[in-house]
């Protein structure tokens, strides 16, 4: 498999990231089996699918909280989390703050530059 197969394969987890992107689509997608991208997926990578889909959609929703007034709760949902409190655990454990806050600070830092 080469490196620009890898490259698309995780270029379309972010492109597809709300439509809660599988291994199997995503192999099916470049035509190899789930298993045979799952193992190169991690060594061109450095992670596993699941990690990187984690960390996709923690990234996707802590873009919404910088652009959108969106609630909590419906960036979740968009991303598959299955309740506001689910990725707000997540979400803590990456950012090492709830996504209100996440939101609050980085608006307050734009006030701070204007």
């Amino acid at each position: 498999m080469s490196v620009q197969t890898i490259e698309v394969m995780a270029k379309w987890v972010e492109n597809n990231i709300t439509e809660q992107p599988t291994l199997a689509a995503m192999a099916s997608r470049v035509g190899y089996s789930p298993y045979y991208c799952s193992v190169k997926f991690r060594e061109h990578i450095g992670t596993t699918y699941k990690q990187f889909l984690a960390k996709c959609r923690l990234m996707a929703a802590a873009q919404d909280l910088k652009i959108t007034d969106d609630s909590v709760t419906e960036i979740a949902f968009r991303y598959g989390y299955g309740s506001s409190e689910a990725l707000t655990r997540a979400f803590a454990r990456e950012f090492h703050c709830p996504p209100r806050q996440y939101r609050k600070d980085f608006r307050n830092s734009l006030n701070l530059t204007d």
